[in-house]
């Protein structure tokens, strides 16, 4: 059985036996920093929105980038660097849970290290390599204010210069003009990833990325676009010199490198939002546990106890899917993309999850979760960032719909896939090949560990309803009509991201024995949620009857059992006091 503190991230129990000696170290290591800093340190420099500085002296002191973010071919020797998603993922969630700001220049140097790391430019990707090595930070330079992130328009434009010209002799094939938005590090970054196309060819053909630096004179930086730690920037190129050494991809290939390098690089959104809302858990409870209200403690109210346990079980639940995805992605080949669904799912299920658990502590906290000297209302104020600034929920929604069918309907043998928590290279994420085809990847049936587990009597209660959605399909399926309504169809992709949910939580239930009672009372929200869902597909003014008696007829009341509510409250409480950090 595995214990509360087994469930949670809790630095002052955190011991990562998992990894090697090398990875524990730094693991370590990073929790010390930020402890040391001290709660209203951290605080401070989060309400005067400080750029993270001395975060990144840590990271160039460790080499801490440089250790998880250079693949094992370009690691010099060095034995401890590799890109492996398993340690990628537990550093992520060690910056949510201090702050989002040290996630955020995390997460952005892996995107701008996305086509560099894709490219057959061997320079570059040495350049980045002993940049990472020196303590550099990268970015990603593909949205603009105008197209936001749509890849197939964008105004940075390349204009090759003439033969003959001082350029021409100079090495340089292209004056680069124009602007990027929203760009992460682009403060700071030694290079900068740019999406561009070519002002002599239209269409895909002209599409170009090359790395630029933003210490450059050409290079403006205009501005940080939000007021915080991070730095969100704009940016100007006039007459910036590209030359060879610079271009990283071009033509059909560039596209494919901004989608394939958005399949690795933002998977990591779920792991930080994990740690913010584990962090959040814990200023919650103990305030909540301790504070009287009506001469008894505020958690003796039975609404107050209701809103931990379903908190507690969303994050529990937002761990096991998460945890579990990273075994795919390590996984992944040319012939097995399963991992192409499950990074939608963790950018939009598993940060929307996030929102709901804040939502349920603060109806607890009230005013108290708006009090500046708390880690909790820094992560209320930022926790909608995550589902929304990386492709929005509705982006990724659309993308988990094109492998419905395939998944509800037509299952392909995969061997089993285990545990992948060994020190491993995933250098396959940096040949993933053409950008297309998510309507052909096939997975493995999901019926069997919904089976598997049909004696955890919330967990048959939603079989029913995942089956019912499958009926649904089949005896009233979207028309042609609906099919081109988003907002209709955004509803089946929730109710379809609840199957693929409760799939991999029940995967990685059975791997690390969760407890009964916690599993149960996970299933209980599923089946509430999935009548949620429901209830909205009824209200649709474009649903016609067969589908309104559907969902009418797929509502199921969860089963429910004082007794497991009880024991997973006491699951909850005993956090009390268990993590405090030092002021």
């Amino acid at each position: 059985m595995t214990s509360t503190d087994d469930l949670l991230f809790n630095p002052s129990t955190y011991d990562p036996q998992q990894f090697d000696a090398e990875t524990t170290r730094l693991l370590k290591a990073t929790i010390e920093w930020f402890e040391s800093k001290g709660k209203a340190q951290l605080l401070a420099d989060d309400q005067d929105a400080l750029w993270v500085s001395e975060f990144l002296d840590f990271v160039r002191k460790e080499k801490l980038f440089a250790t998880f973010l250079t693949p094992a071919a370009y690691a010099d020797g060095d034995p401890n660097r590799r890109w492996d998603a398993a340690r990628n993922a537990a550093l992520s969630e060690i910056f949510g849970f201090y702050g989002l700001a040290y996630w955020y220049a995390e997460q952005v140097t892996i995107l701008g290290l996305g086509p560099i790391w894709q490219s057959d430019n061997e320079a570059a990707k040495k350049r980045a390599a002993a940049d990472l090595a020196e303590g550099q930070v990268m970015a990603f330079g593909l949205s603009e204010q105008t197209h936001g992130a749509d890849i197939y328009n964008t105004d940075l434009v390349l204009t090759p210069t003439e033969p003959g010209s001082d350029d021409a002799e100079a090495g340089i094939l292209f004056r680069a003009n124009g602007e990027k938005y929203y760009i992460g590090n682009g403060n700071v970054a030694s290079m900068v990833s740019v999406f561009s196309r070519r002002a002599d060819i239209d269409g895909a053909d002209g599409y170009v990325w090359f790395a630029a630096d933003s210490r450059h004179e050409d290079y403006e930086l205009i501005g940080n676009v939000v007021h915080g730690q991070m730095y969100v920037s704009n940016f100007r190129l006039t007459d910036y010199p590209v030359r060879a050494e610079d271009v990283l991809h071009t033509g059909p290939e560039a596209f494919s490198a901004a989608l394939n390098t958005v399949n690795v690089g933002k998977f990591n959104l779920c792991h930080g939002g994990i740690g913010m809302v584990e962090h959040s858990f814990y200023e919650a409870i103990t305030h909540a546990n301790n504070r009287i209200l009506y001469g008894n403690p505020v958690t003796r109210f039975p609404h107050v106890r209701g809103n931990f346990v379903d908190a507690y079980s969303r994050i529990v639940a937002m761990k096991l899917f998460s945890d579990r995805a990273v075994d795919y992605f390590r996984s992944a080949s040319l012939e097995d993309r399963r991992y192409l669904l499950f990074n939608p799912m963790t950018k939009s299920k598993v940060t929307s999850e996030g929102e709901v658990v804040m939502t349920l502590l603060l109806d607890v906290l009230a005013a108290k979760g708006f009090e500046k000297n708390t880690y909790f209302a820094e992560v209320a104020r930022l926790i909608n960032t995550l589902p929304r600034l990386e492709g929005t929920v509705h982006v990724n929604v659309g993308q988990i719909l094109k492998f419905m069918p395939n998944y509800l309907f037509d299952p392909a043998d995969y061997p089993e896939i285990g545990t992948r928590r060994e020190a491993g290279d995933e250098e396959f994420f940096w040949r993933q090949g053409p950008a297309r085809g998510a309507g052909k990847v096939r997975f493995a049936d999901w019926t069997p560990v919904y089976e598997k587990h049909a004696d955890v009597p919330n967990v048959a209660r939603f079989y029913e309803q995942a089956q019912a959605l499958r009926t649904l399909l089949l005896t009233a399926a979207p028309d042609e009509g609906q099919r081109e309504d988003l907002d209709f169809m955004l509803t089946i992709g929730h109710l379809f991201s609840l199957v693929v949910y409760g799939q991999l939580i029940l995967e990685q239930a059975a791997i690390i024995g969760l407890d009964r009672d916690v599993l149960d009372q996970i299933f209980d929200f599923q089946v509430r949620d999935f009548n949620g869902y429901a209830t909205t597909l009824y209200g649709k003014p474009s649903a016609g009857a067969a589908q309104r008696e559907w969902a009418v007829g797929a509502l199921r009341t969860p089963v429910a059992n004082r007794e497991r509510f009880d024991r997973v409250w006491d699951r909850v409480v005993a956090n009390d006091g268990a993590y405090e950090m030092r002021p």
